[in-house]
């Protein structure tokens, strides 16, 4: 399983990459929307540095036709750098993107997929990750859980290198939900995964816990027992 941080607020990914075993960042123009005005290469640039070669990084372009597509991958490879995975829309014209650039091995991300056909011919044209967006099928009346469990399918049949990257979810059960339909990484807001862990029975076991202990102990921790 792959977790991996949607968004682009360093703060956010700073705090708790840390703290989660994160394996890359994912971003696209809404996420920027909602995050507010960046200096665009320059602020990926400074996630790069945060997070490091070992993790991946997902930018996604925003032209449509595939020149234009082919035009924001390169630049983005050559200001921020080549490890970069391009992000893009599964269309007829950003499946022609995608199949250019992994003629010159360059790492691709298939995105905006809702549907089994978008799922497929993308890993035909050879992506490296097909995100599935989950809570926005489910808000079609589309069973993500089908789309995940058939895209699976067909990668372990006929071997593909693709991994599925469940993305567009609003809570830690959509999540689950993804990896048991057979999704390889999921990318979240870091407070989806924050609230998860913060539910107040977590807290009150652990409270319950220290207090069992100092009954005993008073305020001593377990490393000044050893003194």
């Amino acid at each position: 399983m792959e977790y991996l941080f949607d968004t682009v607020n360093i703060s956010d990914i700073r705090k708790y990459m840390d703290i989660y075993p994160i394996t890359g960042i994912t971003s696209n123009p809404s996420i920027i929307f909602q995050h507010g005005k960046i200096d665009f290469f320059t602020h990926f640039r400074e996630i790069r540095d945060l997070i490091g070669l070992k993790r991946t990084m997902h930018i996604q372009v925003v032209s449509q036709d595939t020149d234009g597509i082919l035009k924001d991958a390169e630049t983005i490879l050559e200001q921020i750098d080549d490890q970069v995975y391009i992000k893009i829309p599964v269309t007829e014209q950003g499946l022609k993107a995608i199949r250019i650039l992994k003629q010159k091995k360059i790492n691709v991300t298939g995105t905006a997929i809702y549907t089994k056909v978008q799922a497929l011919t993308a890993l035909e044209s050879g992506a490296d990750y097909v995100a599935l967006y989950y809570n926005r099928m489910e808000n079609m009346d589309i069973d993500p859980c089908d789309v995940i469990s058939t895209t699976a399918k067909m990668i372990q049949s006929y071997n593909y290198a693709t991994k599925i990257l469940g993305a567009s979810f609003k809570n830690i059960g959509q999540v689950i939900k993804a990896f048991e339909s057979g999704a390889h990484a999921v990318t979240v807001l870091p407070s989806v995964l924050h609230a998860a862990l913060s539910l107040p029975d977590i807290q009150r076991a652990v409270d319950d816990f220290r207090s069992d202990w100092s009954s005993i102990y008073g305020n001593a921790s377990i490393s000044d027992l050893n003194h």
